[in-house]
């Protein structure tokens, strides 16, 4: 991860850790440098760019200074407006842009935003190319293997110009209707669009494929995004379901990245059990390529006992949807992610997308006639404990040889009923000790037996 940017673009309080400032030099960057890439490949047309934002307030913001930046760099600047991040790469791979930009902070709530940043692929920008942005925004400006003491501007007909592409939004969620293989006619379904980027895109979809759409959370109105609404507060969603008699329910975050279920009971269906359902579907209709799903290390071990159930391979990457596409790009996967709905179907998206996701599993309850509770049958959720213990040094007390005996113990004591995860925090001072097994009691006895070591070598705050 760079200064700025982690694995899920540059991030931060609006006009606090990311500001107005840092938006327009993220434009006048990308605006140089993806045009003088063009004209040293013999190419003199300006750079093209495609932007989307998300329904908070400060998006407007950091919209008219991204196309500020890009436009005074000879770039011209493609609006998609309100929109999904998915859309963004997917407009950005099929309609030759040299890159796109997406303003959201996700599931955050609205005083945050981000800038993710896309490459000409639909995929997520290299750390390479951030690197340069990351130097110029810092005052340093290095790109192609020289050092310039500005970035020039462009001047008279260079200066790049605005184009409205909200049609390229409507070709998305054409693409989106076009993958509907079944009518969902006669189906109650329940969206939660998080007051956020699915509110004018999710609803559309569904009518057109026949459901009955019932839709809670799509009113914006720039400080509502994911306010006890979308995937991260699921239990609105679980009511709304209960309470109208429907037959499922979606729930997106708020650039509708990622997806949560809510089975016909009102009970939660996570990313695990998408995952699950999804991979034997694919399985059974020969369309498993490699016969692997890739998890992270956060999966719940239940879902690697279904899968072994099920004679279906596994992988497991570091937390973080980057790596699962990293890992599924290499290895030729087409199904992956995270719990938290962060899901990727490699065959029709290079990013995880919450809208595509609820249409496949859709798919395998129209295929198989069958009720999503009754589709999560063969997976049974192992209880999990999880400790956060504040340390002076992380890496330092993950090392220590005497913790590391104490998971180890922990580890063979599981045996093959379980597992023990020990990792560091990305972003705070922590240490995470994370226990599945069949026994919640056996969990947290495992769980305290290596905080305690942690604490007795002196290292917990």
């Amino acid at each position: 991860m760079g200064k700025y940017f982690g694995t899920d673009g540059f991030r931060g309080e609006a006009n606090v850790t990311l500001t107005a400032e840092h938006a327009y030099k993220v434009g006048r960057f990308l605006g140089w440098y993806y045009g003088e890439l063009k004209r040293k490949n013999g190419d003199a047309s300006p750079a093209k760019i495609i932007i989307g934002k998300d329904t908070r307030r400060s998006s407007y913001m950091f919209e008219y200074t991204l196309v500020g930046g890009l436009t005074a760099s000879g770039a011209d600047a493609y609006l998609l407006h309100v929109t999904t991040t998915p859309s963004v790469a997917y407009l950005a791979r099929v309609d030759d842009f040299d890159c796109g930009i997406m303003i959201s902070a996700s599931h955050n709530p609205y005083y945050d935003n981000g800038i993710k940043l896309i490459n000409s692929n639909g995929e997520k920008m290299d750390e390479e190319t951030i690197s340069l942005i990351e130097d110029y925004i810092d005052g340093k400006v290095t790109a192609f293997g020289e050092e310039l003491a500005e970035l020039p501007y462009a001047t008279r007909d260079s200066v790049g110009r605005t184009v409205d592409y909200v049609s390229g939004r409507n070709r998305y969620i054409g693409y989106l209707i076009s993958l509907g293989m079944y009518s969902f006619r006669g189906v109650k379904v329940g969206l939660d669009c998080a007051n956020g980027s699915s509110w004018n895109v999710a609803k559309a979809v569904f009518d057109a494929l026949g459901a009955d759409t019932y839709v809670i959370n799509a009113e914006p109105n720039g400080i509502n995004i994911n306010s006890d609404a979308g995937s991260t507060h699921i239990e609105g969603l679980c009511r709304f379901v209960r309470e109208k008699g429907l037959d499922v329910g979606f729930a997106y975050d708020g650039d509708a990245d990622r997806c949560l279920c809510v089975d016909e009971n009102g009970s939660v269906v996570n990313g695990d059990h998408i995952m699950y359902i999804c991979s034997k579907y694919m399985k059974e209709q020969g369309t498993l390529i490699n016969n692997t799903v890739v998890t992270t290390v956060m999966s719940n071990f239940g879902l690697y006992k279904a899968l072994d159930e099920a004679g279906i391979d596994y992988a497991k990457t570091a937390v973080g949807d980057k790596y699962v596409y990293e890992y599924m790009a290499k290895n030729g996967g087409r199904i992956g992610g995270e719990q938290s709905g962060h899901i990727i179907f490699s065959k029709y998206a290079s990013t995880g997308d919450g809208i595509l996701t609820s249409l496949k599993v859709m798919e395998v309850m129209m295929s198989k006639k069958q009720k999503l509770s009754e589709l999560c049958a063969g997976f049974t959720v192992y209880p999990q404990v999880l400790e956060n213990v504040r340390v002076t040094d992380k890496t330092v007390a993950q090392n220590d040889p005497e913790v590391q005996k104490a998971v180890e113990a922990a580890a063979k004591e599981l045996g093959n009923s379980g597992r023990i995860l020990v990792r560091e925090s990305g972003t705070e001072p922590l240490i995470r000790v994370m226990v599945e097994s069949e026994s919640e009691e056996l969990c947290r006895q495992l769980v305290n037996s290596v905080v305690k070591v942690i604490e007795e070598k002196g290292y917990r705050v």
